[in-house]
């Protein structure tokens, strides 16, 4: 069982978790941050963003990067001055936007949904595309809470989490960036997700009633298990070999609601923190694969 090592502390909410440009990229939930942290830990604030949250981000093939302001549902670019405009008109979608993740053909998939806490049973999330030429239109629904999201190395295959249904669910990607032939990858609490080299996927989860970081392959066989200490929100592979996983993690109290959670985290202690260990296969696919 691979232990984890603390790299930096001082975060409300560290949410999509991205290895980006030499340096791991995250969202400061709470603090309306993007975050930049080098190997040795140091930390840099790349932008602050003047909305609420969610916001997820990744960057478009050119390098620019993108962030998801999600009750807005409003798509913003990152300006070579700092500025943050938008990128794309998302109006039209049912509902506000969670993550996104950019396929290596350039194609942006965000998701999302008209209510992220729905009545038990029904499933109102969706997942649109973006294709480079900005045309927006969605291209599944049914979602349970669509959460982290990752497309194989190949753009055949996007996975997502879908946290209520306590599954991850893949699609086959179509040549014009639609996605067909859904099914169950694993039945797993999921996530912020990334893919390896193998196929298989890293998520935070629960498992044993313990709090940790999973790597499950298709079919839902659990291959390493790391404890966390507390619950765990996103990870990402990524340092030099691809081999480093980092981990993000806050003191989250499953018996209050979501808003409860964030205003204790944001006036009381801040308890998010990124944890990193070395794992034996690297990182592949999209996001992280920068």
């Amino acid at each position: 069982m691979y232990q984890p090592q603390l790299l930096a502390t001082d975060l409300v909410i560290g949410e999509s978790a991205r290895w980006h440009d030499g340096r791991m990229w995250l969202s400061n939930w709470g603090a309306q941050e993007i975050l930049a942290y080098d190997p040795e830990g140091h930390r840099e604030v790349i932008t602050r963003v003047p909305t609420t949250i969610p916001f997820s981000i990744d960057w478009l093939p050119d390098g620019q990067l993108l962030v998801v302001a999600g009750p807005e549902q409003r798509l913003l670019r990152q300006e070579p001055d700092g500025s943050l405009v938008d990128y794309a008109d998302l109006t039209g979608l049912p509902g506000g936007l969670n993550e996104i993740v950019v396929d290596g053909r350039g194609t942006i998939y965000v998701n999302g949904g008209a209510d992220f806490y729905p009545d038990e049973g029904v499933a109102p999330g969706f997942i649109a595309a973006i294709s480079p030429d900005g045309a927006v239109r969605q291209v599944a629904d049914g979602i349970a809470f669509p959460n982290g999201m990752a497309v194989t190395e190949d753009n055949s295959t996007l996975i997502i989490a879908e946290s209520f249904a306590s599954k991850l669910t893949a699609f086959e990607i179509t040549d014009d960036g639609g996605l067909t032939d859904r099914r169950t990858f694993a039945d797993v609490l999921a996530d912020g997700i990334c893919l390896d080299a193998e196929g298989a996927v890293w998520t935070p989860s629960w498992y044993e009633n313990e709090s940790c970081c999973l790597r499950v392959a298709e079919g839902g066989k659990v291959l390493n298990r790391i404890p966390l200490g507390q619950a765990g929100f996103a990870c990402a592979l990524g340092g030099a070999d691809g081999r480093t996983l980092f981990m993000l993690t806050a003191d989250w109290h499953m018996d209050e609601d979501f808003m409860d959670n964030l205003d204790r985290l944001t006036t009381g202690p801040r308890t998010g923190q990124l944890l990193t260990t070395t794992v034996s296969v690297p990182s592949a696919g999209w996001p992280n694969h920068r």
